[in-house]
C-alpha cells in the first residue's frame, strides 16, 4: 500500500484498484495468475472485491489453492509475513486468474 496523505484511509492509493485492475488484465495473460495478501482484513477485502469485479480475472478456489506450490512462500517469505507471524496477525490471501471475458 502506498503512503495516503494525512491518513485518510484513501483507497484510491492502493496497488489495487478499479484502474490499476484494468492494467493488470492487459499486461497479464491470460491464465496468468495475481497473488494479494494482507494482514489488513480491510485491504483484503478491498483488493478482493475490485478484482472480482473485474470480468478479465477469476477467483481461484480454495481445492485449487491447496496444490499451489507458491502459496507456503506467499505466506512466510517475506519479511513482512516475518512480522507477521511474530506479531501473530491473521494473513489474508486472495488469488485471481486472467482469464477472457465472457460474451454476454
Amino acid at each position: 500500500q502506498l503512503a495516503c496523505p494525512l491518513d485518510l484511509g484513501c483507497h484510491s492509493v492502493r496497488i489495487i484498484s478499479p484502474t490499476l485492475v484494468a492494467e493488470y488484465a492487459y499486461v497479464l495473460a491470460v491464465g496468468g495468475i495475481l497473488y494479494t495478501i494482507s494482514d489488513v482484513e480491510e485491504l483484503h477485502l478491498w483488493m478482493a472485491k475490485h478484482l472480482a469485479e473485474c470480468p478479465m480475472f477469476e477467483k481461484i478456489s480454495d481445492e485449487e489453492l491447496a496444490a499451489d506450490p507458491l502459496i507456503p512462500y506467499i505466506r512466510d517469505s517475506s519479511e513482512d509475513a516475518k512480522r507477521t507471524e511474530k506479531c501473530q496477525l491473521n494473513k489474508y490471501l486472495a488469488v485471481f486468474r486472467r482469464i477472457e471475458p465472457k460474451d454476454e
